[in-house]
C-alpha cells in the first residue's frame, strides 16, 4: 500500500494551521423530503459535495432513513465556525421559525441543488 505525505503550508505549522482551516468559509442547509416534510439542518464547508451526498443516501443516516432528498435553503458563511454557530441556532429553533426561515427563501420549495451547482 502507497504511502503518501501531504505538505504543511509553507511557514504555518500546528495550532496556525489548524487556524486557517477553521476560518474557511461555510455553509448552513437545510434539506427536506416535501414542503413541510421532515427538516435535516446541516453545516458543510462544501455544500457542492454534501448536498448530492444525501440525494444518494450516503450524507447522513437521518436523510437516508427520512428520503431527505431536496435541498431548500443554504446560508453561506465566510467562517466555518460562523456556520456551525449558526446551525445549532437553527437546531434550537421551534419547527414553525425554521419552517418560516424556508419559505422567506423558498417560497415553493424547490430544490436549490439546480441553482447552486
Amino acid at each position: 500500500m502507497p504511502f503518501t505525505v501531504t505538505p504543511a503550508k509553507a511557514g504555518v505549522s500546528g495550532a496556525d494551521a489548524l487556524q486557517l482551516d477553521m476560518a474557511r468559509g461555510g455553509y448552513t442547509y437545510v434539506m427536506t423530503n416535501k414542503p413541510r416534510g421532515v427538516l435535516y439542518i446541516g453545516v458543510t464547508a462544501d455544500i457542492a459535495t454534501r448536498a448530492p451526498h444525501h440525494r444518494k443516501g450516503t450524507g447522513s443516516a437521518f436523510c437516508k432513513k427520512y428520503g431527505l432528498t431536496r435541498l431548500v435553503l443554504v446560508e453561506p458563511h465566510d467562517d466555518i465556525r460562523l456556520a456551525i454557530a449558526r446551525e445549532k441556532a437553527l437546531k434550537a429553533w421551534k419547527r414553525e421559525w425554521k419552517i418560516r426561515l424556508v419559505e422567506e427563501a423558498n417560497p415553493d420549495w424547490r430544490d436549490m441543488s439546480d441553482v447552486i451547482f
